[in-house]
């Protein structure tokens, strides 16, 4: 049994999530620090600061803070808005031009360009061989 779970420990996919999961953290910090402190305060220039924490209401003395619920919904918009145009659609572009270079690396010479170029060798190879003065010509 603790060989088994020792095996299941040391596995490489579980390291790489754990990384992951690590990484995920700590990049959720930095673009919630952006979002609050950089984007939310924009949005304020234009209309105040979007915090509707204070928004609430009452049903037979229960209180319903829906505007914590607003904005954290503002937040995770955002959030989702600066991942997706600050990370995924460069990281998309990076990979599609790197997937080109590889590709244009790897084939080689198209069948047109090999065609060319034999029509190529067989013209100079028919003007290194001319023909002499007065012999009629092939073509």
């Amino acid at each position: 049994m603790v060989s088994g779970f020792q095996k299941f420990l040391l596995r490489g996919n579980l390291i790489d999530l754990a990384v992951g999961v690590l990484i995920g953290a700590a990049f959720g910090r930095v673009v919630d620090s952006f979002t609050s402190g950089l984007i939310l305060p924009i949005i304020g220039i234009f209309g105040g600061v979007p915090d509707f924490s204070a928004l609430t209401f009452t049903v037979n003395g229960s209180l319903f803070k829906y505007g914590a619920f607003l904005t954290s919904l503002l937040s995770f918009v955002l959030t989702a808005a600066i991942i997706y145009f600050f990370v995924i659609i460069p990281f998309n572009h990076l990979m599609e031009r790197f997937k080109r270079q590889e590709k244009e690396a790897v084939a080689g010479p198209s069948n047109e360009e090999k065609l060319l170029a034999e029509i190529r060798d067989a013209i100079k190879g028919q003007s290194a061989g001319s023909v002499p003065p007065g012999s009629k010509s092939p073509f």
